[in-house]
């Protein structure tokens, strides 16, 4: 039997967003913060850089957000609030709480045992393995959506979830598959 140890999977990173609800003057925001990185010919967006918890949020002159690096929602939440504290000092004041939305976790783990990728990718459906290219085999899950990255020495990444449950779900349902992918063999 294949176990999964659940302490075992580590959430890496959170990508989320929210909007403001309010326009931002991003040159105003690059000129007077020092956190910033504002190139508009390259990308219509700025890039501002939080210290504590360390992550990276893409804001856009429409007030929208995007966060990165967080390992928690509640990291996601200091973020955003250091954001809103930022944007105050160039005058834009937000006084409603903006709705946060995960859209990615990507978590690492893995399954305390060696996988035969070869036999997995020939076994279980919606899979990708080219090792000449890449040493780990892409598995994706429809339900709950999630794609993993599985390496034979049992370590795994998987991304696409958008909450605990998810997560928790799509690694019941990978260990479920790869315990009958093995029996099959």
């Amino acid at each position: 039997m294949v176990a999964l140890k659940k302490s075992n999977l580590k959430v890496q990173n959170i990508v989320a967003t929210t909007s403001l609800g309010k326009p931002i003057s991003l040159t105003k925001l690059a000129r007077t913060q020092s956190n910033t990185e504002y190139n508009p010919e390259q990308f219509p967006g700025l890039v501002l850089r939080i210290k504590e918890p360390k992550s990276a949020v893409l804001v856009f002159s429409s007030g929208n957000l995007v966060c990165t690096g967080t390992k928690s929602v509640a990291q996601v939440k200091e973020v955003i609030d250091a954001v809103i504290k930022q944007i105050a000092k160039i005058g834009v004041k937000i006084t409603d709480k903006p709705k946060i939305t995960v859209q990615n976790i990507v978590a690492s783990g893995s399954i305390d045992l060696s996988l035969n990728l070869n036999t997995l990718a020939l076994q279980l459906e919606n899979t990708e393995y080219e090792p000449e290219q890449f040493p780990g085999l892409v598995y994706k899950l429809n339900d709950p959506p999630a794609t993993f990255l599985l390496f034979s020495n049992g370590k795994l990444v998987c991304t696409g979830t958008k909450n605990k449950g998810q997560l928790e779900e799509s690694m019941k349902q990978l260990e479920k598959n790869v315990r009958e992918a093995i029996k099959k063999k």
